[in-house]
């Protein structure tokens, strides 16, 4: 392909998968963009990176500065929900680089007149571009660079700064190379920072054996917001499957009175667009929504794409599944895990359209009662292009949609669902619990690409999930655990009060609950308070009050000489909040040793005064050391020091 320009770009970041995947931004954060830019030659360059959103029709453009071995780099803000586009654009800036050639001249004390004739012409392409004010300037120097008279003046003139500013600003762009667009999409800032409480709505009544309703949730919305969580994730609400319909403990024969589990979604009373009668009528819900509101909680409804094998799908769309020779749909299994209460969708179907079609007007219903989160199961079973396009389909109409893809699977399979548009991801937290396992995850997921698009989410646990450490587990385990998730992470969650309550039987050899509330309603002391409560309320007032706890990315890892301690520096964009974790990863024994201070980032020497105030217990200590001792007990395992310089 022929191409005159003399610029080659090449190496542009952030970009994933070759630019055919989107990077990820929340509402006014920067997006930092390098590149390599090359010219043959000895030429002054010049580059710009170029940007604008979806609304916009014009593009931006903000000059990209040289930093070392011939790469470039600028930023710009995500002011706007919605999809950017960026690309930049570099060319031979003809005029700087004549400026740069006269000056060496001039310094040699060389005789410039037929340079400045040139500069002449060059200066007579900018009358255009230019201010009034700088256009007369302008004509002023073209007369003295062509007036031999005026020599002295003419080359005091052409090296001065005003020119140069004015030529950098005013280029004339000949023969540039674009790449192509690169885009990022932008969503509201809960996409970066939040926090999950789980519960079953059906466990929520106060009367042992009573059925839970929307209206018994009312009198839990308090205790939830009193906590500090802001967004309610409840288990499917749906209607449940009679056919095959699971009894306690997962058993295959479910007896009189069981209730089934909420993933068997679809009976006789509908399907995924349906309540359980016996949780209440959709104004009851969309009064809960209406009132979890009101306390800065936002409810996250599941979206699980299975049916139970009496769904109303399974008989007014046959197509929608397989069917075997012997006229039986194979129920869905994870081995060793089998499902005999669910019938897996066939995504394969003739009939996909329609398929495909029916799940989308799903969430397009609950948003329009209200909704706007949705964990969705087990999304890796389900083809990874139906869920780009499917999310793609409801941002273009309701951008504030946040989706949670819960897949606790291989990693590249957790990325790509990421990379077709899932807002967060479950991750591989939950089994992490070593020093070294924890340091090297954590720098998996913000000093890789991975930072660009994929978003964590922490859960210490899950109704699926009894973690061998928390089974039998001390307090101090769960208080470690949760301190860990909501330190290192920005967005994190917790399946309750299962988890603050310290219910942790579990089935034998498994990381399964006992008599797992999947299959059965639960009845809790909701309003029990203990240590556990108390130090969650508290962690999750910290994270809402120093901004260094509401994103990911922006931590580096610290020497403590003790493997049994974890220490961590946190800050916020403009460094105006600076945090310091310390957490000790055993659950029995007091641990210590001495922390390496991050003088440099913070800017500071040594012997500066440093004081550390520990958001928790309100203890300040003035540090003057790079290294400094710290002591935790079993009983608090951990500081949140806020860093006071």
């Amino acid at each position: 392909m022929l191409n005159q320009s003399r610029i080659v770009i090449e190496n542009v970041a952030p970009q994933i998968n070759n630019g055919t995947v989107f990077i990820k931004r929340v509402v006014n954060e920067i997006v930092n963009v390098t590149a390599d830019v090359l010219v043959d030659g000895h030429d002054i360059l010049q580059a710009s990176l170029l940007y604008k959103h979806s609304s916009e029709k014009q593009w931006s453009e903000t000059r990209m500065q040289p930093t070392i071995n011939d790469e470039y780099t600028a930023s710009f803000i995500t002011t706007k929900q919605g999809y950017y586009a960026y690309k930049i654009q570099g060319w031979v800036d003809y005029a700087l680089n004549w400026q740069h050639g006269i000056h060496r001249k001039i310094d040699d004390n060389q005789h410039v007149n037929s340079e400045l004739l040139e500069g002449a012409e060059l200066l007579e392409n900018s009358l255009e571009k230019v201010s009034e004010e700088d256009k007369n300037y302008l004509l002023h120097l073209i007369f003295i660079f062509k007036n031999t008279e005026t020599y002295h003046e003419a080359i005091k003139e052409a090296i001065s700064e005003r020119l140069t500013k004015i030529l950098i600003e005013n280029p004339e762009k000949l023969l540039t190379q674009t790449t192509t667009e690169l885009q990022v999409y932008v969503d509201r800032e809960k996409a970066r920072f939040s926090t999950w409480y789980e519960f079953f709505p059906r466990s929520a009544s106060d009367q042992e054996g009573k059925h839970g309703t929307f209206k018994d949730c009312h009198r839990l919305l308090p205790r939830v917001a009193k906590m500090g969580f802001d967004t309610l994730y409840f288990p499917p609400i749906h209607p449940i499957g009679e056919v095959n319909r699971k009894g306690k403990n997962n058993t295959t024969v479910a007896q009189d009175g069981d209730v089934g589990s909420t993933w068997g979604i679809g009976s006789k009373h509908g399907g995924h667009k349906d309540i359980h009668p016996e949780l209440g009528t959709l104004d009851d819900f969309k009064n809960l929504i209406n009132e979890a509101k009101n306390l800065g909680i936002e409810i996250a409804m599941d979206y699980a794409l299975q049916a139970a094998p009496d769904h109303p799908w399974v008989t007014d769309h046959p197509d929608w599944f397989k069917w075997r020779p012997d006229g039986t749909v194979q129920y869905a299994e994870n081995p060793p895990k089998k499902y005999q209460d669910i019938l897996p969708i066939y995504w394969e179907s003739k009939d996909y359209k329609n398929l495909w079609k029916e799940c989308l007007d799903t969430l397009l219903y609950w948003i329009d009662c209200g909704i706007n989160v949705f964990r969705v199961d087990n999304p890796h079973t389900k083809p990874y292009y139906f869920w780009g396009w499917v999310i793609e389909e409801v941002k273009k109409q309701h951008p504030d949609v946040l989706f949670l893809a819960e897949a606790f699977t291989k990693p590249k399979v957790m990325q790509q669902l990421a990379k077709q548009g899932y807002t967060q991801s479950y991750t591989y937290f939950t089994w992490r619990t070593s020093k070294h396992e924890l340091i090297e995850y954590m720098t998996e997921l913000t000093q890789t690409d991975q930072k660009e698009y994929m978003k964590p989410n922490f859960w210490p646990n899950t109704p699926d999930i009894n973690p061998h450490h928390l089974q039998g587990a001390p307090e101090s385990m769960y208080i470690l655990r949760y301190a860990l998730a909501a330190t290192l992470s920005s967005n994190i969650g917790i399946y309750g009060p299962v988890f603050e309550q310290r219910i942790d039987a579990p089935i034998a050899g498994k990381e399964e609950y006992y008599m797992s509330e999947k299959f059965q309603i639960c009845n809790y002391d909701w309003f029990k308070e203990n240590k556990l409560t108390t130090l969650i309320s508290k962690i999750n007032s910290i994270r809402k009050e120093n901004e260094s706890y509401q994103q990911t990315n922006n931590i580096k890892f610290l020497e403590t000489q003790n493997n049994q301690l974890i220490a961590f520096y946190k800050w916020n964009l403009d460094r105006t909040n600076e945090t310091l974790t310390v957490i000790s990863l055993d659950a029995y024994n007091s641990q210590s040793g001495s922390v390496q201070l991050p003088l440099h980032d913070l800017g500071i020497n040594h012997g500066h005064k440093v004081e550390v105030l520990d958001l928790v217990t309100r203890n300040s200590y003035d540090w003057y050391n790079e290294w400094n001792y710290v002591e935790l007990h079993a009983t608090l395992p951990f500081h949140i020091f806020k860093i006071n310089k």
